[in-house]
């Protein structure tokens, strides 16, 4: 008996040009036949955006390193200087913290 467990990419889409949602599914096999499937949804933005204490902003670029090379290349497609600013400006304008 063979129990397995593997981690697939089901979908990639891009939101409102800088959200970069992730379906995976979690795939538990025995014997090579599927015994259960798990959908996880991760949302990516092109940074980590926090208010500072002088009214200031900080904007941290989000780490996808550990993400599927499939995701990456599209994070990387999307987020254009460009967009990146164009995310900056709209999370300063909404007040997120």
């Amino acid at each position: 008996m063979s129990i397995t467990k593997a981690i697939e990419i089901a979908k990639v889409e891009v939101l409102n040009t800088w959200i970069v949602q992730v379906a995976s599914d979690t795939v538990i096999s025995e014997n090579n036949a599927e015994i259960s499937r798990s959908r996880h949804r991760t949302v990516l933005l092109p940074y980590i955006t926090t208010g500072n204490s002088d009214d200031g902003w900080t904007h941290t670029a989000t780490d996808i390193t550990g993400e599927d090379a499939s995701v990456q290349a599209i994070a990387n497609a999307v987020w254009t200087d460009a967009v990146k600013e164009a995310y900056k400006t709209w999370a300063e304008n909404q007040g997120v913290l």
